[in-house]
């Protein structure tokens, strides 16, 4: 059986969430858990298509024919199927030997709850370019769009230091490895945001606010790669970097708005107001969270890959 297995990381972002759009530098986080996708080649033009969620349970399935230019839909229309054509289509128009006389099974295996906003679709255009031998950028571009900080997490197994451009953006690996990572810990907000929806809001933003934003922003984000670093030192890098971030967005923070009375630091990631924020502390008090219903906390060192 002609079967191939590909895997990418999931990511959070730990700097410069939005100004990132924008080529402000960026420490990107690359997560334990991840996506697979497995492809087994057919003798028929069609394409079956079967994503599972982490236990095993089907999430989402859908069946396509190949003609010599287009990928058409066989199964229901819906938005899954859809967006799971333009895909297909662009690397059909990309590579058109890979769909010529034959077919294909794809699997994909998501390794974290949907909702959690770890980076279902940059894991998907990374294992499916990395199965075309294109460039993940180019396909991200001509699809779903964005920095492109997740595809770059998807492929590197360490921290990295991410600055947009184009189709080859500006990876450093680096180290965030502080002494203060048990005081570390990632708590799910219960709700997943559309970064899309968040994209298109920040666009729309006074772009003279942004510039001065993201020479603030590019000074936090080295400082907060300084392997001397105290906690307290963190907590007040990480501080700044919300102020700023609330006026460049015209939002309140998420301290503000759901956590005021917490007595540590918090600093969200990616879109603000829903998957993951960061905060500061010991054991004791992530139990804070818990009490008020966000039972998702997680520690440092169990998400992230160092």
């Amino acid at each position: 059986m002609n079967k191939k297995c590909f895997r990418a990381n999931g990511k959070l972002l730990l700097t410069a969430e939005y100004l990132v759009l924008d080529h402000a530098k960026a420490i990107a986080l690359p997560t334990k858990l991840g996506q697979t996708l497995e492809v087994e080649m057919l003798k028929d033009q069609f394409i079956i298509w079967e994503s599972f969620l982490p236990q095993q349970q089907k999430w989402n399935s859908a069946t396509f024919k190949i003609s010599s230019q287009t990928i058409e839909i066989e199964s229901e229309k819906n938005e899954f199927s859809l967006q799971l054509q333009q895909i297909l289509q662009v690397l059909l128009d990309a590579k058109p030997i890979l769909f010529r006389e034959k077919g294909y099974h794809f699997t994909t295996h998501l390794e974290f709850d949907k909702n959690w906003g770890l980076g279902s679709s940059s894991t998907l255009i990374y294992n499916l370019a990395t199965w075309a031998n294109i460039n993940p950028y180019l396909l991200l571009e001509k699809t779903f769009g964005g920095s492109g900080y997740d595809i770059a997490c998807a492929g590197i197994d360490q921290p990295i230091f991410y600055q947009r451009n184009g189709i080859q953006p500006k990876i450093e690996v680096t180290e965030f490895r502080p002494n203060f990572s048990d005081q570390l810990f990632f708590v799910y907000l219960n709700q997943k945001k559309n970064s899309r929806e968040a994209i298109k809001h920040y666009q729309q933003l006074d772009a003279r606010t942004k510039q001065e934003a993201i020479t603030k922003i590019n000074r936090i984000s080295e400082e907060v790669l300084s392997p001397v670093l105290a906690l307290s030192e963190f907590e007040n890098l990480i501080t700044q970097h919300e102020i700023i971030l609330s006026e460049v967005l015209e939002l309140p923070t998420i301290k503000q708005q759901l956590f005021s009375d917490y007595p540590k630091a918090i600093k969200s990631l990616g879109a603000w107001g829903g998957d993951f924020i960061l905060a500061t502390g010991n054991q004791e008090q992530q139990s804070y969270f818990i009490k008020k219903g966000y039972h998702t906390v997680i520690p440092f060192k169990e998400m992230i890959l160092l």
